[in-house]
């Protein structure tokens, strides 16, 4: 009885997912059928191009990736972060040991500004900074998840006034009683990439920063930082904790990392 009924949950489940991917199908069809109609009749064509770039990139796609996504990504600890798409992100590089208020006066006195939250007014606040070149140093970040939620602290630090270049890192704590691979502990895990430019999505087509190549500079550079303004009280290096890798990251840049991660004990 309880396998039976198992069946029609996951029948009733496959059922209802497919039933959704018809119609966002069938109504995107009828979207792009009248937006091309409009483009190639001439119509307004640039109007017409904004909305099919607005549509595919901020609808279509997300949408896509986060239906195939949950069919192929694991949903466990692999040493990498997730978009809100579900593709897989930024690597995991840090390892931090102490409480939220160690953090924050830790990554405070080693001169890093933390981020706002991001929400419509922050992100229309760094769009306007970002066309006037203007600078925002707590600038709101992007959303990415780790044991399926968000980041729960970002920090970051601005180049030359501006929010296209920036030194950002991002943490989460980790859940209680959990073990990382090799049996090591920490109680914050933490993506640190350094953001070059302003630029597009390669997999969304969304307005988005790129990062730098090599996350292992970055990786340093926070660790460093710690060091130098005495809020490290010990740091142990775990060589090849990952195997390294060259891949891309969920905006589609090339990310390499050489596996090494560094256990941060706060004084």
């Amino acid at each position: 009885m309880k396998k039976q009924k198992n069946l029609w949950a996951n029948l009733l489940f496959w059922a209802t997912r497919l039933v959704i991917l018809l119609m966002l199908v069938g109504t995107a069809l009828v979207v792009y059928r009248n937006l091309l109609r409009n483009i190639i009749s001439g119509n307004a064509p640039l109007v017409g191009f904004l909305l099919l770039w607005l549509f595919t990139a901020y609808l279509v796609l997300p949408r896509l990736h986060r239906w195939l996504t949950k069919l192929y990504v694991p949903d466990y600890f692999i040493g990498r972060v997730r978009t809100g798409d579900g593709l897989l992100g930024d690597p995991v590089n840090l390892a931090i040991n102490g409480s939220r208020a160690q953090l924050i006066r830790a990554m405070e006195a080693a001169g890093w500004t933390r981020a706002e939250e991001l929400s419509l007014a922050t992100t229309l606040k760094m769009v306007r900074a970002t066309l006037l070149r203007r600078s925002y140093p707590s600038a709101p970040v992007s959303s990415l998840y780790l044991f399926s939620e968000r980041q729960a602290l970002a920090f970051q630090q601005e180049v030359g006034g501006s929010t296209s270049k920036r030194h950002h890192v991002r943490f989460w704590p980790t859940p209680g009683d959990w073990w990382l691979p090799g049996c090591y502990r920490a109680d914050w895990l933490a993506a640190a990439t350094f953001d070059t430019a302003v630029g597009f999505s390669l997999f969304t087509g969304q307005f988005t920063h790129r990062i730098a190549e090599d996350t292992d500079e970055e990786r340093d550079y926070v660790v460093a930082s710690l060091r130098k303004a005495g809020a490290a009280r010990k740091v142990d290096v775990v060589e090849h904790f990952v195997s390294g890798y060259r891949c891309r990251n969920g905006g589609g840049d090339f990310i390499e990392t050489d596996g090494a991660m560094p256990f941060v004990t706060l004084g």
